[in-house]
Parts: C-alpha cells; structure tokens; sequence
C-alpha cells in the first residue's frame, strides 16, 4: 500500500505539462488534518508539476512556522497574518489590549526576506457574527493593510460573505501596489469590483464544484493575466476528489478544469499562472 493510500489521501493526478504555483496553502495544518508530512507534501507537489508555494499563516505561531519553513526551503516563500476569525476570538478571549499586543508581535515578521505578503487578513462575516467581533476584524484588517504599504508586501485577503466590507475598508485605507484576493469566492460582478481594483484572484478547488456556477462565471470575467490557483489545502479539495483531505499535490485538477473552462490550452495557461505569481509577489526558486 502506497503512503497515501496509508493516510487515505487521494493518489497523484496526471502531472502538468508544465510547472505552476499554488500561491495558498497550509503544510502545517495538512499535516495535523491528514497525516502527511511537510516534506512529503513538498515532495509530491513538486512530482506532478507544482514546483512552488506560498505557505500562509494565521497567527504568531503558524506565521513563524512559514518564515522557518521558508527559510529551508528554496521553493517556499511565507504569508504572515492574523486570521480575521482569530483576530476576533483574541478580542473577545482578552480584550482590546490582547489584540494589539498579538498585532504588536506579528509585524515585525513582515519584514522578514521570506515573507512575500501579508496574510490572510479581511474580513469574515460567516463564521464571526458578534458586532464586538467584526470590529475587532476590522481593526486588524486596517492595520496589516498598513504593514503591506509599509513594507511593500502583497496583501493577501480573506473575504467570506464580506464583499461590500472588503471594499469599503480598502478604500477607506488606500490599497497597497499588489492584492490578492485569496480564495475568491464572488460573483462576475464581484469580480469586476475587484478587478476595478488592481486585485489579482485566487481561484480554488470550489470552481470545479458542480454548485459553483456563479465562481465559475467569474473566473470567465476575470482576465488571464489577473488569475491565480490554490489549493487553501487541507480544505477545498477538488473534484473529482472533493470530500478528501486537499494538498498542494492536488492542484493540478484545478488548473486543468480552470484551462478547459477558459478555452486555453494546459501549458500556455501553466506559463501564465506562473508569470501572474511573479507578477502578484515577486520571484523566487526554481521551476525545474
């Protein structure tokens, strides 16, 4: 029995006829989800053609963990962040005082060489309810949008049920050169608002979803040079292996399903994933 087959875990897709980037994901938390470690993740993406990767954190901890992993890893770069959702519990668990002493601690991660955004930060308005929780988002939103200005990192952001918010908050605070709209999950119009924006999207496992037809007519509004690809693993696993554990090994289903929606042929539109990461936060490693 083959490891994966060990842990469950769905087997290699056909590789990509050329290398891409998943330019979200999280190697820690798929090795606390699944099983499978760090290296092996590595390994394995890099097997089918997902030669690079942006590992993104959520808090201090996860956050360090990427700048460590980075740091090892030539064909890894980090996001750092705290998550809007952790950004409320931290409030309601410790007060206003708590919350500034956690931002306190993370942006001097910014800085560091292998940090290549700030995120994910934004805004949830699914899982966070309470009021004195989305101000606490808010707040932390409005801050790491500074720190991205301040040392000119992209700024990589989550947004669930929040579009009117998202926006509003960043044009009340003036958008950094580079956003990424990680996980796009919006509608042509949507998309189109964001686009007016300079925003790259980020599309994940849900454009295969059969239920995801709204996505999907976004990702056909948006054009070629603005997409990106991710995995958001260990979640948002594509089909036809949706219903399992994601990993970074996985997102060729996803590239392959968005080339045949938009009409373009594999390779090219690998080529163009690439340039697009490059474009969104700079280069880095090997494409070997």
């Amino acid at each position: 029995m083959s490891p994966l087959e060990t842990l469950g875990l769905p087997p290699l897709p056909e590789a990509l006829p050329r290398p891409v980037v998943d330019n979200h994901t999280h190697l820690w938390s798929t090795l606390e989800y699944s099983g499978l470690p760090v290296a092996d993740s590595l390994r394995l993406a890099a097997q089918v053609g997902v030669s690079r990767l942006i590992e993104v954190g959520c808090d201090v901890e996860s956050s360090r963990a990427a700048i460590e992993l980075a740091e090892r890893e030539p064909t890894v770069r980090a996001a750092v962040a705290l998550h809007p959702n952790d950004a409320a519990r931290v409030l309601l668990r410790d007060g206003a005082a708590g919350l500034v002493a956690v931002l306190a601690d993370l942006e001097p991660l910014v800085a560091a060489p292998e940090v290549v955004a700030v995120g994910e930060t934004g805004l949830d308005h699914y899982r966070t309810r309470e009021a004195e929780g989305r101000e606490a988002q808010e707040v932390s939103f409005r801050a790491h949008i500074g720190w991205a200005k301040t040392y000119g990192r992209t700024l990589m952001i989550h947004d669930r049920d929040a579009h009117d918010d998202i926006l509003r908050v960043l044009d009340d605070e003036g958008l950094p050169e580079r956003v990424v709209m990680h996980c796009f999950s919006g509608d042509a119009g949507s998309a189109g608002r964001c686009l007016e924006r300079g925003a790259f999207l980020s599309f994940p496992g849900v454009v295969t979803f059969g239920s995801a037809g709204a996505l999907r007519e976004a990702a056909l509004a948006t054009p070629l040079d603005r997409i990106l690809v991710e995995t958001d693993a260990p979640y948002l696993t594509p089909a036809p292996q949706r219903g399992k554990a994601n990993a970074p090994y996985l997102l060729p289903h996803t590239v392959r399903f968005l080339a045949e929606l938009l009409g373009v042929e594999l390779g090219a539109f690998c080529d163009q994933i690439v340039a697009n990461t490059a474009a969104a936060y700079g280069q880095w490693g090997t494409h070997a």
